[in-house]
């Protein structure tokens, strides 16, 4: 049976106050090629925005492989009685994905009630938002600009074949004030004990986040 149930490597920052939060955040990946096996795995990969006081959920714009295809589509996952993601829209190997996290409220808000998740393809036009989307309260002081989220993964053939490795590039992480940080500095975490291993580990730059597996 399969291990690797969650996420299995991220790279965050924090603002380190309950007071201060972020107002948005933009990131541009490729799409992989497929996995070289197709065993019902399901992939995700995105950067977000957490309250890391009080997780309820997450904003996060989305490349997921799932039922053997590559599609985005913009989430907030996932308060209850609310629209939790946008309409899925299928995507190509190759195409350059832009995501971006933005709030509806005046710069300087630390609680903005409503955020708008924006998934675009590049390469094609194609583009699903959820917008309007609430807050619930939370104040998102968490940014992560790189995130894998795998489940059934039976081998490391079921993740993409070509580098072993994805990047999310050009992460710009703005603050409530809407200005983009001067200094972003990721702390990673690795799941060491998922089974099974293959090759998981993260390099970073002020601006870029490379994911292997």
């Amino acid at each position: 049976m399969p291990e690797i149930n969650g996420w299995v490597e991220s790279a965050s920052i924090t603002t380190g106050s309950p007071t201060k939060s972020y107002g948005a955040l933009i990131a541009t990946w490729t799409v992989p090629s497929q996995p070289y096996r197709d065993d019902g795995q399901v992939l995700y990969l995105f950067p977000g925005f957490e309250d890391i006081n009080g997780t309820q959920s997450i904003l996060q714009p989305v490349l997921g492989w799932y039922q053997g295809r590559w599609t985005i589509a913009s989430w907030n996952c996932c308060l209850n009685g609310i629209v939790t993601n946008s309409p899925a829209v299928g995507v190509s190997t190759g195409d350059k994905i832009y995501g971006s996290i933005t709030n509806s409220c005046p710069p300087g808000t630390r609680a903005c009630a409503a955020w708008s998740v924006l998934s675009v393809d590049l390469s094609t036009g194609g583009s699903t938002t959820l917008g309007g989307t609430p807050s619930n309260g939370q104040v998102f002081n968490w940014a992560f600009g790189g995130v894998l989220e795998a489940y059934y993964v039976n081998s490391c053939d079921d993740y993409p074949s070509s580098d072993r490795q994805l990047t999310f590039e050009q992460v710009i992480v703005f603050d409530q004030n809407l200005h983009p940080l001067a200094r972003q500095k990721w702390s990673n975490a690795v799941g060491s004990s998922d089974t099974p291993q293959c090759g998981y580990g993260l390099t970073t730059a002020k601006h870029k986040v490379t994911i292997g597996y």
